[in-house]
């Protein structure tokens, strides 16, 4: 049956009033077009849905059947539609990210903080991955958004790429290893086997082994860690050499727990970058989005 939506929440609207007259005032229409609408209703399913008695009308049993749905149905979509606006409002909804943990502490946070200070309501979910596999999750559509390190291997041509911080790759050790401090040495000349870094399969690492062969070097290293913050641990109990992003070693560095190994070809800067999707995106993730990209 081709059945108006407007025909079923004029015959709910009579169902509850108990009156054509109530339900008009009730809808903001004329009486007769609320008798016209049921009896259009009544042609279409092919029975009577309303009795009429001295004080109104009421319900007759088929009439009484249809609306149990009838009802639930109006008040699903009237659930739908509120539900509607407050996601549009940034009253609710959900932003799933995915994010490294020197990406998350030392970029996103502040912006976290500013966001949900501002829509409180807004449920905010973080993946923790290495970029390859986030750069995954955003193709398939499972996070919103994604800020990952360079390099970035991203074939996915619906996907757009923006830098947004600088990083830099330093090496630091502690007082066992001050030998390397005396002088500024080319990479080449750090010992390979007593390095300490970060898992092959992330791609700092991937960027890390790149330069070194552009060097001639090549890295034994004799840690390989999930982790950057626990890079600066090890190199601060005298494990070996690390190979870390600046930030994650700062306040050892300020605090003489570690030093800073100055090499004569340091290894470029490169980025933070920010992934999205340059389709579809919630209304949440975009208003999260401009206010990272400074757009808001």
């Amino acid at each position: 049956m081709n059945i108006s939506y407007d025909w079923y929440k004029i015959f709910a609207a009579a169902a509850e009033c108990g009156s054509i007259t109530a339900a008009a005032e009730k809808l903001y229409i004329s009486q007769p077009a609320v008798s016209q609408c049921i009896r259009q209703l009544e042609e279409a399913v092919g029975c009577r849905l309303f009795s009429r008695t001295p004080r109104g009308v009421r319900l007759t049993r088929e009439g009484e059947m249809l609306y149990s749905y009838i009802s639930a149905g109006i008040s699903a979509i009237s659930g739908g539609e509120r539900r509607l606006i407050s996601m549009l409002r940034l009253d609710t909804g959900e932003i799933r990210i995915g994010a490294s943990d020197m990406t998350l502490a030392y970029f996103l946070l502040p912006h976290l903080e500013k966001f949900h200070s501002l829509h409180p309501g807004i449920r905010i979910s973080i993946t923790n991955q290495p970029t390859p596999e986030t750069v995954g999750l955003l193709s398939e559509g499972k996070i919103d958004f994604a800020a990952v390190s360079e390099p970035i291997d991203c074939p996915d041509e619906d996907i757009s790429v923006s830098p947004v911080r600088e990083i830099e790759d330093i090496f630091i050790c502690g007082s066992k290893y001050s030998w390397l401090l005396e002088k500024e040495i080319p990479v080449s000349s750090l010992p390979a086997d007593q390095l300490i870094m970060l898992e092959r399969k992330t791609s700092t690492r991937a960027y890390l082994d790149a330069e070194f062969a552009k060097r001639g070097y090549s890295a034994r290293p004799k840690f390989e860690l999930a982790t950057s913050s626990l890079i600066v641990q090890f190199a601060e109990r005298n494990l070996g050499v690390g190979c870390v992003v600046r930030d994650f070693a700062t306040e050892a560095l300020e605090r003489g727990e570690v030093k800073e190994i100055k090499v004569t070809d340091p290894l470029p800067p490169r980025h933070i970058c920010i992934l999205r999707k340059t389709t579809d995106i919630s209304r949440a993730a975009d208003a999260l989005m401009k206010l990272i990209l400074g757009n808001e």
